[in-house]
């Protein structure tokens, strides 16, 4: 029997095909994929413009802030932090809240901090100015704009399959979860990963890999950030321990590469560096990772003077120059695992040491 439907014939040969053209497009076979797709876009929007109305609050609170005077930021009363961190969360952003929170400890930190508050934020309002511009920006750094906004994203690209070097793993307690971070290097692509995972309330992440091992897998890194963060997927055969640590540079290289990568993500703490041949030695109240060949110097970060790993570091040295991995950034540089300067192949003699 010949039917019509918007004037174009078809053709039902049973029941189960009039059945199919009854339900009508949107509840065919594919058809709940199609309206499935456009109620997540929808959804996507409807975030999105939220975002941008949390946004314009928070830029017309940091404004009223600056009109107003640093000053009055360091008074007990002052409830400018919490109120704005509680409205961006309720405006779907929670990147922004946390910068927020983050300027809230700032002020009234010691000595300095009217500076640091500023620089905090100019950093804040060019995040949220990005986002409002979001559709001016190269796909690159808009990609990284919605990474730090709080928008979630999904590996992509081809997988690397390499023998991962565990290069460091180390939790960090953020609000009332726990964040994993474990940086690993590619013995033939040279690249760098980060892969993040995180534990609920009271319980740590599941992921774990032990520091120093080399693992068989396939990487997929995420968008945005400077292709830094990655997703772990097949893994083939068992862990081997490493014979040596990953190839490194000098202090002035680690700058170098840590203000490359700012051009990318303005908003970049820290990049992951390996320095070859320095000697950890002591300065003024603090230390240093001083370069054996050229006498270049990095400041150790303050966050790593209080950990039992900066006198592991020292006693490693013994005063004479090692490979360190570690994060560089705006406030130093911050050891997270090193090598013994020993020129031996035996492997325990060149087992990495983690410091945090």
């Amino acid at each position: 029997m010949v039917l019509s439907h918007g004037g174009e014939p078809w053709r039902s040969t049973g029941p189960v095909e009039r059945r199919t053209r009854e339900r009508g497009p949107d509840t065919a076979p594919d058809g709940g994929s199609r309206e499935a797709g456009r109620a997540a876009a929808r959804r996507a929007d409807r975030r999105a413009a939220r975002i941008t109305g949390g946004a314009q609050e928070l830029d017309r609170r940091l404004r009223d802030l600056l009109r107003g005077g640093l000053a009055a930021a360091d008074g007990p009363e002052y409830g400018l932090w919490e109120e704005t961190a509680a409205r961006m969360v309720d405006a779907q952003a929670p990147g922004l809240a946390h910068r927020v929170r983050e300027l809230g400890s700032v002020a009234g930190s010691g000595t300095g901090w009217p500076a640091r508050l500023l620089e905090g934020c100019a950093l804040l309002h060019l995040l949220d100015s990005a986002w409002l511009g979001l559709d001016r920006l190269p796909g690159p750094l808009a990609a990284t704009v919605r990474s730090r906004v709080g928008l979630t994203t999904s590996a992509e690209g081809p997988a690397v399959r390499d023998d991962w070097l565990v290069l460091a793993q180390y939790d960090t307690p953020d609000g009332r979860i726990v964040t994993r971070r474990i940086w690993l290097h590619g013995r033939e692509s040279g690249r760098i990963a980060l892969l993040l995972s995180y534990g609920a309330p009271g319980r740590a992440p599941a992921q774990a890999l032990p520091v120093g091992t080399v693992i068989d897998a396939e990487v997929t890194t995420y968008p945005g950030g400077g292709r830094l963060r990655a997703e772990l997927g097949e893994r083939f055969g068992e862990p081997a321990a490493a014979t040596a640590p990953p190839p490194g540079g000098t202090t002035a290289d680690a700058l170098t590469a840590y203000g490359h990568a700012l051009r990318d993500d303005p908003w970049l703490d820290a990049w992951p560096v390996t320095l070859c041949d320095v000697v950890p030695a002591p300065s003024g109240d603090g230390w240093q990772l001083v370069g054996a060949a050229d006498g270049s110097a990095l400041p150790v970060a303050p966050a790593a003077l209080s950990r039992p790993g900066l006198w592991k570091l020292v006693a490693l040295s013994g005063g004479s120059p090692l490979t360190v991995f570690g994060e560089c950034g705006h406030r130093g540089f911050d050891p997270l695992a090193a090598w013994r300067p020993d020129s031996s192949d035996d492997v325990g003699a060149r087992a990495a040491v983690a410091l945090v």
